[in-house]
């Protein structure tokens, strides 16, 4: 079991963070939780739920109160097939939802799932210390945008677009191939200026469940690459094909077990839809010596 020590640079403040020369240090132990509110009607597990702004923060709020490390705030939806949101609409749901967040909870550390410039500009004004980008910081434009805002940044690794990347995904080596394309990001967002950057395989965005399953067990290998982990299993259709549920919210149980299986391995995030199940059960774990 690995128990590291978790650490984040940003040149903007940051909840919880210390000074570091010029910028912040945000530090934690082990593996922290990442919730999940989709601003969505269209999310592969709670399309709609959270569409209205007061619903949105509610949830948030709840999940900060359980213990979340970050609050990820989405307005697009990523699911296979996924229909592009246009920037503006994609702003109008997300940032009245960080601004009230960042009012009810101003201890809150707020992250925006977004690919545009625009959108993670509004959202950083409006609040957010993260960029949380599925398509791995491909866009020089919010490279830029992180640099000039302060901001760390996710790189998660994407083959293709959300809208296509199911179709017959192939890898000679998915961990060899997802290591290398991950580090180069790396390296070309930290080049460009992202004070920091937190890397995420991508699980299920352009990859098979055999895919997934090497990329969960090269876990340790991963968290290597030299910035923090973040791993997203939950709900993800490659669990409920191996534990026999179709339905996305009743697959709680199997995240937890994937989850807790990469925070063994020192993964310093996971990203999640129940986040009160979560914190206690990482809670436990570093109990009894994880």
């Amino acid at each position: 079991m690995i128990a590291h020590d978790q650490r984040l640079r940003s040149r903007r403040p940051l909840a919880g963070a210390e000074r570091d020369g010029d910028g912040y240090l945000l530090r934690w132990q082990g593996c922290g939780v990442m919730g999940v509110v989709n601003v969505t009607p269209d999310s592969f597990s709670d399309g709609g739920r959270h569409l209205a702004p007061a619903a949105a923060v509610a949830a948030a709020r709840a999940q900060w109160a359980a213990g979340a490390t970050w609050i990820d705030v989405g307005g697009a939806s990523t699911r296979p097939g996924a229909t592009p949101v246009a920037a503006d609409v994609e702003a109008e749901r997300v940032v009245p939802v960080v601004r009230a967040l960042r009012a009810e909870e101003p201890g809150a550390r707020i992250s925006v799932d977004t690919s545009d410039p625009g959108v993670a500009r509004a959202a950083v004004v409006a609040g957010a210390g993260l960029v949380n980008d599925v398509r791995g910081l491909r866009d020089p434009a919010l490279r830029v945008a992180c640099a000039e805002l302060g901001v760390p940044a996710v790189v998660s690794h994407l083959r293709g677009e959300p809208a296509t990347m199911h179709h017959a995904p192939a890898f000679d080596d998915v961990v060899a191939e997802v290591v290398a394309e991950l580090r180069a990001a790396r390296s070309l967002a930290l080049d460009d200026g992202v004070p920091d950057v937190v890397l995420d395989p991508g699980l299920g965005f352009g990859k098979t469940t055999a895919h997934n399953r090497a990329l969960l067990r090269a876990t340790a290998e991963l968290a290597g690459l030299g910035g923090p982990l973040l791993v997203g299993a939950s709900r993800k259709r490659s669990l409920g094909e191996v534990a026999g549920e179709p339905v996305p919210e009743r697959r709680d149980a199997a995240s937890l077990a994937a989850h807790l299986y990469v925070a063994a391995r020192g993964a310093a995030l996971v990203r999640v839809h129940d986040v009160a199940a979560h914190v206690q059960a990482l809670r436990i774990w570093r109990w009894l010596g994880g």
